[in-house]
């Protein structure tokens, strides 16, 4: 039904990961806002209510906001949108928009097929991993993570092939259900194959974040995905280089800010339990 799984061969080298798109023309404002693995869906509501909380609260006093991927749990298709909580989502980030927060969204592996027709419904604007962002002097690189986790050589496959516009456009052939089902199936795959790993391997591999700091000279890189929140510090060729690894929703609501200069992990009053 769907295209065979891409060899290990074929997962790209490292320096293949290392191009960034400029946001041109864009000044994002200040203080700016970043989270990723929110993992919404409608089977998890206290995580639900806290991502509207979020968006009507802290988003709107922002200049910006960047979500770098993973904001729902899966994503099927644009098609989807059209299901009541997909719908509330949109609005909310829409509202958010209308009010003078820009907002930017980067795919990450749950929500790889959110596309235009995701922004169209909900004001964001679509970023592309990596992306380098300008504040003044100080250049932000931001990426979802997942293609720093090079150590991972299965998952690494499985995100070059799901990436291939040739097996999205056959994908998104298929029926909705059809879609839904598969993805519900590989998620559970995902789970035991995560119980099947070390945990290191699943974690970014530090050359490959090394020679990205080095190609993108020497910024300050932003990432979610490994669900591992931290503030890493880093001297590559004499520069000093900071990573900042955005929590995850599973506990708690969790959101990075910039103000220019410096950065400040702030959450939500109420655990996600």
């Amino acid at each position: 039904m769907f295209p065979k799984k891409t060899s290990l061969s074929n997962v790209p080298k490292l320096s293949e990961f290392t191009s960034a798109d400029q946001v041109t023309g864009v000044v994002p404002g200040l203080p700016a806002l970043f989270v990723a693995d929110l993992h919404l869906t409608d089977k998890r509501p206290q995580a639900a209510a806290a991502f509207f909380d979020f968006i009507v609260g802290p988003a709107k006093q922002a200049g910006s906001v960047f979500i770098l991927g993973d904001l729902f749990e899966y994503w099927a298709g644009d098609d989807d949108i059209e299901s009541a909580f997909n719908r509330d989502i949109c609005e909310a980030l829409n509202a958010t928009v209308a009010a003078g927060t820009a907002v930017y969204f980067m795919t990450g592996n749950r929500d790889l097929l959110a596309g235009e027709g995701f922004a169209r419904a909900s004001g964001v604007q679509l970023l592309a991993d990596m992306t380098s962002i300008r504040f003044g002097t100080r250049t932000l690189l931001l990426s979802h993570g997942d293609s720093l986790c090079t150590d991972d050589h299965d998952y690494q496959a499985f995100r070059l092939q799901v990436r291939n516009p040739e097996w999205q456009a056959e994908f998104l052939s298929k029926p909705l259900d059809v879609r839904r089902n598969f993805i519900n199936k590989a998620r559970e795959q995902s789970e035991i194959a995560k119980h099947e790993k070390r945990a290191e391997i699943m974690d970014v591999n530090a050359d490959a974040v090394a020679s990205l700091l080095r190609s993108h000279a020497y910024p300050t890189l932003i990432h979610g995905h490994t669900h591992r929140p931290a503030r890493h510090t880093y001297l590559i060729d004499g520069h000093r280089c900071e990573r900042h690894v955005l929590p995850d929703w599973r506990d708690q609501a969790v959101w990075l800010v910039f103000d220019g200069n410096e950065f400040t992990m702030c959450s939500g009053s109420e655990a996600l339990v």
